[in-house]
């Protein structure tokens, strides 16, 4: 409450609108009385995070983002553990979530041993660092609770040291206005110019946080299958993705997280890219393509990519 009191939820109104259901299980899911957690790691085996980071005319897409929507994926392997418990014990009363209602997922993973909290307000685990997806069954099966877990952070802040725009204001503490995965996938409108700059050619979502931390030398790459790139997300060209009608983002990132941000947006996204990136006459030429695009929001984010290419040549 003290968080969405500082205003750092931004836009992201559905933050504060279920009120206290957020942090009271039964107050969702009427007779809840346990809640079982759930982590299913989604780190690609080969993950060239750093080095498309590195070549700025490459897109970067969040590396959760790569394959298929997480949310269907998860919630259908909940279904099937529900099934499975069912089959030893009988019916109970149960919900499946995972980040599909409002579910304060890390704080329940932490109180449940999965992890600890980390500076960046990700879970972390010692065996598996951070790159999975939470999932949550609520159920009326009274289970006995297991200890949380310390938190291993010390006094490493490299997380906070790591983020592009610093939205980590503190450890613990994100303010979401400042972070790109809000800016890029939450964000309706405008970006704010000051941070563009600041996004590189991140154009959705952002995991320097996760590269920072540490412990994510431990990650376990995955073996889901669902989660493998897609339309070569993971190397493409900010060029050749802007190039992309809206006919053809519906249909190549069909059952992706990606689609739900429109065409209009993720045309402002790679357009704020495109303007950070070195300066080159096929770039100007495909952002000059989009100028007279119908969005007023994508004509403005071009013609301030036109500008900074620009000023990048004469120098």
């Amino acid at each position: 409450m003290d968080w969405l009191a500082r205003g750092y939820h931004g836009e992201m109104d559905y933050m504060a609108r279920h009120g206290t259901k957020r942090a009271r299980p039964a107050e969702l899911v009427p007779g809840t009385r346990s809640v079982i957690t759930a982590r299913l790691d989604y780190l690609p085996a080969e993950h060239p995070a750093q080095a498309i980071l590195a070549q700025p005319e490459r897109a970067y897409v969040a590396r959760y983002a790569l394959g298929r929507d997480y949310h269907k994926v998860v919630r259908g392997k909940l279904q099937k553990l529900v099934r499975r418990i069912e089959a030893e014990i009988g019916p109970f009363g149960y919900r499946v979530f995972s980040d599909s209602a409002p579910v304060l997922e890390v704080e329940l993973a932490a109180h449940s041993s999965l992890g600890w909290r980390g500076k960046h307000t990700l879970l972390i685990d010692r065996r598996a660092g951070s790159w999975f997806f939470l999932g949550e069954i609520y159920c009326d099966l009274a289970l006995p609770p297991d200890a949380p877990e310390a938190n291993h952070c010390g006094r490493c802040e490299a997380c906070l040291d790591s983020c592009p725009t610093r939205a980590i204001v503190a450890p613990y503490e994100v303010d979401a206005r400042r972070c790109i995965s809000y800016l890029t996938i939450e964000l309706a409108g405008s970006i704010p110019v000051e941070l563009r700059p600041l996004m590189g050619n991140r154009i959705y979502g952002c995991d320097d946080c996760l590269l920072a931390c540490p412990w994510n030398r431990f990650a376990q790459p995955t073996r889901e299958r669902d989660f493998a790139p897609r339309n070569h997300l993971d190397t493409a060209t900010l060029i050749e993705l802007f190039a992309w009608t809206e006919a053809e983002f519906e249909a190549r990132l069909a059952g992706s997280p990606i689609r739900r941000i429109g065409h209009e947006r993720w045309l402002r996204n790679l357009a704020v890219a495109l303007g950070n990136a070195p300066a080159s006459a096929g770039i100007r030429a495909a952002l000059a393509a989009r100028r007279d695009h119908p969005s007023p929001m994508v004509r403005e984010h071009v013609e301030w990519a036109l500008t900074r290419q620009a000023e990048a040549v004469t120098g």
